[in-house]
């Protein structure tokens, strides 16, 4: 169990100065570069022809190529069982994660010790700007089995933190975890935002009483874009009656590593010495400056990675930064993650993301309530007809009331996005809540027909 820094900062590098966190992320990015070439056959092929003595700062990782998610899976089936790009002997690797192998077959992800003690580091970092205190106990909502990094490493942090961890995991459903909430009344919840939400709705009919009256007082989300918007917030602050901030992460390079403070206008980079973030131009590769407004990919260095180390790794992650400045006293600048590259649509030539449509669909309530799918009638990513959307709206909602909101969502969306849509009403209950399993936001079904 490790301690913290002071009572708003888990460590002391989170409000380093930028030249302070340069020093060490620079030193660390070297010994990480030879230990790479040194160690990885994937990475020898890949940095062949290129001096790696010019690679001292962050600034030289420009002259590294890419890490594409396609080439791990290519590595992971040439050389079973972690691939070509591992660095470490197989006597020293102690855990193995997996993805979920939704963008294709899952990747495995080798860790050795020290690389468990670096996920716990960042991670307790999130979790602490999160509002998580050692001394807490909380109930794990997200999904335990399966080898996500969900589960196990996300209790390896708690315990890391001096958190007591209640494991009972999302595929137990809604009537195991609310009855587990009622007995045990842990203070910290941890979860996707949409199940968190359906859990709490639930609260009244399973245990008799509002979520609101079960005891938590922080909730961490991830594991999905949305958690971080101000309508999805308000909301679960007000059905758990605790504070709700967002973290991101990913399996490739760690469980957790962005982490939203009180302040809530964005998740903080937090580990300067444990990663180099860069933003780029996800069209032409080109590095963004980190300045508020800005957008772009996320792309990622691992420092002190040992197993299965990641050079200039694209995650396809689609960011807005939101700001570089707090009064938290973190440095660190501050993102909200607006969808994935890869599931942006095109509509009449504007990108979409489906997370800033679910936006502006929460914002809508009472009237609906916040479910939504886009029915993706077309091939690929792009159309030229308005966007076919499915919308939930509340119970008893005179009809009436329901043209109004069909107009008011088709208004608002076309004046916030530039995109056009067609809307469906549906009745409250028609499309499917959330479990330990993500709901996708964009439901293919097949073309119509003239």
């Amino acid at each position: 169990m490790a301690a913290p820094y002071s009572e708003k900062q888990w460590s002391a590098i989170e409000s380093a100065t930028d030249s302070e966190a340069r020093a060490v992320q620079d030193e660390r990015l070297r010994e990480q570069v030879a230990y790479v070439a040194a160690r990885s056959v994937f990475y020898q092929e890949k940095f062949a022809g290129i001096d790696l003595a010019k690679v001292r700062t962050a600034e030289d990782l420009a002259r590294l190529p890419f890490t594409e998610k396609q080439e791990l899976r290519e590595s992971l089936a040439a050389a079973p069982p972690l691939g070509a790009h591992v660095a470490a002997n197989p006597d020293e690797i102690v855990q193995i994660q997996a993805s979920s192998g939704t963008t294709g077959s899952p990747s495995y992800v080798g860790l050795t010790r020290g690389d468990i003690e670096t996920w716990c580091e960042l991670g307790a970092r999130a979790l602490y700007a999160n509002g998580f205190r050692p001394g807490d106990r909380l109930l794990h909502a997200f999904g335990m089995s399966k080898g996500f990094v969900g589960g196990l490493p996300v209790v390896q942090i708690l315990q890391h933190m001096g958190i007591v961890d209640i494991p009972i995991g999302a595929e137990a459903g809604a009537e195991r975890l609310l009855r587990v909430q009622a007995d045990q009344r842990p203070n910290a919840l941890i979860g996707t935002p949409y199940f968190l939400a359906y859990l709490a709705g639930q609260a009244p009919s399973i245990v008799g009483l509002d979520a609101r009256e079960l005891g938590v007082r922080a909730i961490s989300v991830g594991g999905e874009p949305g958690g971080g918007l101000p309508a999805v917030r308000e909301k679960l602050e007000s059905l758990w009656g605790a504070t709700s901030r967002e973290m991101l992460g990913g399996t490739d390079i760690a469980c957790t590593y962005w982490g939203e403070c009180e302040a809530a206008n964005g998740m903080h980079f937090l580990s300067p010495d444990l990663m180099v973030a860069e933003l780029i131009d996800p069209d032409t590769g080109e590095r963004i400056a980190p300045v508020e407004g800005a957008q772009g990919e996320l792309v990622y260095t691992a420092l002190r990675r040992q197993a299965s180390p990641l050079v200039r790794f694209r995650t396809r992650d689609h960011v807005i930064v939101t700001g570089t400045d707090c009064a938290c006293g973190r440095t660190g600048y501050t993102v909200r993650c607006i969808g994935r590259t890869d599931d942006m649509l095109i509509v009449r030539g504007i990108n979409v993301f489906p997370s800033a449509i679910k936006q502006l669909v929460a914002e809508l309530a009472p009237a609906a309530t916040g479910e939504m799918r886009i029915r993706a009638d077309f091939e690929g990513h792009s159309t030229q007809q308005p966007l076919p959307l499915v919308v939930e709206h509340a119970a008893g909602l005179p009809s009436g009331k329901q043209a109004e909101l069909r107009t008011s969502l088709e208004s608002r969306i076309r004046s916030a996005l530039n995109v056009k849509t067609a809307v469906t009403l549906v009745p409250d209950g028609s499309l499917k809540r959330p479990d330990h399993v993500k709901v996708a936001l964009v439901e293919r079904v097949p073309a119509q027909t003239a």
